[in-house]
């Protein structure tokens, strides 16, 4: 269950990097609630998770989650820059969020 809930944690972490950007500095009432909402649920189920998870293993997916996401999010839907560097990076990330699942108790 520690899993699942710091898989649900690192979506919501997508959610409200996207929504915190669409709020243009907080100064919209929508997404700004939908980020501070997303904020919280995404550290509730953080912190549920690292109930059985070690910090580092947790915490480490949890960004790299929201990370990977965020620069999908923002190709997809916001029309950022796609270069070869930038996805050896995503790929790298990848790679060593598997290996720390890989190599994780708990």
């Amino acid at each position: 269950m520690a899993w699942v809930s710091l898989f649900i944690a690192g979506l919501l972490e997508i959610v409200w990097a996207f929504a915190m950007k669409q709020s243009q500095g907080f100064t919209r009432l929508v997404p700004s609630l939908i980020t501070l909402g997303a904020m919280v649920a995404s550290f509730g189920l953080l912190s549920l998770a690292m109930r059985s998870l070690p910090l580092g293993t947790a915490y480490m997916i949890w960004t790299g989650i929201g990370a990977l996401g965020a620069f999908a999010v923002g190709v997809a839907f916001l029309g950022e820059a796609v270069s070869p560097a930038r996805l050896v990076a995503a790929g790298l990330i990848l790679c060593g969020l598997v290996l720390m699942k890989l190599s994780a108790q708990g």
